[in-house]
């Protein structure tokens, strides 16, 4: 409970909670100048933000140099730690993990539940979106649905499409399964694409999805795409 209240004062400051959203969409390093401009904000405030986004450990710091002399600089990025903020606290990884190893127990019947489970998720993520005329969405509406789906689920995406080559491409920029995967990552991301397999097939009735680097071979994000036959 100390935790969740510590973080919950952290991010109570809007300018503070968008520094974090920031960071967590770009998923890059960042230097107190940048978040300073980007933010309108004095280099003294930035700094303060991101301290205090470290001390509740949802960002971690160290130095780089230059090469052109003087003082090092402090590039902040980051932690592995998920904001989990339930009142009480419900422990939802430790069952998904629990459940996870269940079913990978099993061998291929196991894992086929698993990704069917992964499929289905996404389809049922998509109802909230489905309208009599979804099936009438331009390729931008569509995208915009995809993106609006993604940020909701923490996943901060973005979309691209090659209208010659009726291909979406897309990259994931922050992987909410990320501690769930530390143990089964390449069965947890198979789930994940069943899940994206699930969320086009609610738009599209003929796709092919492929999935191409992913965080856990070292990228900076998870990328994929979309093959679009029924345009």
């Amino acid at each position: 409970m100390e935790k969740t209240l510590r973080l919950t004062s952290v991010l109570s400051d809007p300018t503070r909670f968008n520094v974090y959203q920031y960071i967590v969409e770009h998923h890059k390093e960042v230097t107190v100048s940048e978040i300073a401009k980007e933010f309108n904000i004095h280099p003294n405030v930035a700094r303060l933000h991101l301290s205090k986004l470290e001390d509740v450990y949802l960002l971690q710091s160290y130095t780089q140099k230059t090469g052109k002399g003087g003082r090092p600089s402090r590039l902040y990025c980051l932690s592995d730690q998920v904001i989990e903020l339930n009142f009480p606290h419900r422990d939802y990884k430790l069952l998904s993990t629990l459940a996870i190893d269940t079913l990978v127990g099993l061998g291929d019947i196991g894992k086929k539940a698993l990704y069917e489970t992964g499929y289905n998720y996404g389809l049922k993520v998509m109802e909230r979106y489905h309208t009599p005329a979804t099936t009438e969405l331009n390729m931008d509406e569509c995208l915009q649905i995809l993106s609006d789906a993604g940020r909701m689920l923490g996943m901060y995406p973005s979309f691209t499409y090659d209208e010659k080559s009726h291909v979406v491409h897309f990259t994931v920029n922050n992987c909410p399964f990320k501690e769930v995967a530390a143990k089964n990552h390449e069965i947890v991301c198979e789930m994940h694409h069943s899940f994206f397999q699930g969320i086009f097939e609610s738009l599209f009735t003929d796709i092919e999805l492929i999935t191409g680097n992913t965080m856990f071979s070292g990228c900076e994000n998870c990328s994929y795409t979309a093959k679009i036959s029924n345009i």
